[in-house]
């Protein structure tokens, strides 16, 4: 019994043994095994790999593309219009041995603090650069700005064992105490322009107002000229049918003319004459036969 245990105890200690010198390497990641801290051999192909049971150590690192967001950098281009930049970058650990030198035990944390300490200060030197304003840094040509800070940042990082894939600016926005004047400035600015838009609509309105008005005087001045003369024409040619029917009969016209001032002057419900009875006007309400026959 105590033979069989201890054979058994003996197998379990072989397969620990066994279980303990191997080990998986992912895909996704890169190992290093160390032996009391020093480096010993690097593990970059996905698959079992093997080393001393107790003795020796395995650290396992991303080798994947990895993000990091950068703390708000104020910087001042060469119009001295004060920016903040809010910047992110992709990197990868490109290697392993050189990064466990650089940073020790601290890993990606040591590592992402000491990337953000580089990064900074090339956001502000390249966006701070002579001849660089902020027109340049909001416009599409802060691409070629961009590139210049993942060059710098690349080769800065290098000797961290780290590989800068690439940097964008995230946001580029005002500082906070400057936002309320440059909006204050902004708003004047509109103002100023509707005013001279509305400036510019209210003298080109006078002058279709002051065209139309001498429009309409000139139209209204031709039509009374034109009005006055048919006017004209029409009385002439009315006094020439009363002179010739004047002429034809004398009599007649008379009995005429004797009836438009009845008609006129009994006009309304409560007419009346202050006239002698044997005045000639009543000629014709005395005698069906006028005033000849009256006389």
């Amino acid at each position: 019994m105590s033979r069989g245990f201890l054979g058994l105890a003996v197998l379990f200690g072989i397969l620990l043994l066994i279980l303990s010198s191997v080990f998986i390497v992912d895909e996704r990641q890169k190992a290093l095994v160390l032996q009391f801290g020093q480096i010993k051999s690097v593990k970059e192909n996905p698959g079992l790999a093997f080393k001393i049971p107790f003795i020796q150590d395995v650290v396992f690192y991303d080798d994947r593309i990895l993000a990091l967001d950068t703390p708000q950098t104020e910087v001042t281009p060469s119009d001295d219009r004060r920016l903040v930049v809010d910047a992110f970058a992709r990197y990868r650990i490109s290697d392993v041995v050189q990064f466990r030198q650089a940073v020790g035990v601290g890993g990606l944390a040591t590592a992402e603090s000491r990337l953000s300490g580089i990064m900074n200060p090339v956001i502000r030197e390249v966006l701070g650069a002579e001849g660089v304003t902020s027109n340049t840094i909001l416009s599409a040509d802060r691409v070629e700005l961009v590139n210049r800070i993942t060059a710098q940042a690349r080769a800065r990082a290098r000797p961290l064992g780290l590989e800068v894939v690439d940097v964008r600016l995230k946001q580029t926005n005002l500082p906070e105490q400057n936002l309320d004047a440059t909006f204050n400035r902004m708003r004047a600015e509109r103002e100023r322009e509707a005013a001279d838009e509305r400036a510019r609509g209210e003298e080109a309105a006078q002058r279709v107002r002051a065209q139309a008005d001498r429009t309409v005087v000139e139209l209204v001045s031709e039509a009374q000229k034109t009005a006055d003369i048919i006017r004209g024409e029409a009385d002439a040619r009315r006094n020439a049918i009363f002179g010739q029917a004047y002429g034809a009969d004398q009599e007649f016209f008379e009995f005429r003319r004797t009836l438009d001032a009845y008609e006129r002057g009994l006009r309304g419900g409560n007419s009346s004459f202050v006239i002698s009875p044997n005045d000639p006007f009543f000629d014709y309400l005395r005698s069906d036969q006028g005033a000849a026959a009256n006389q």
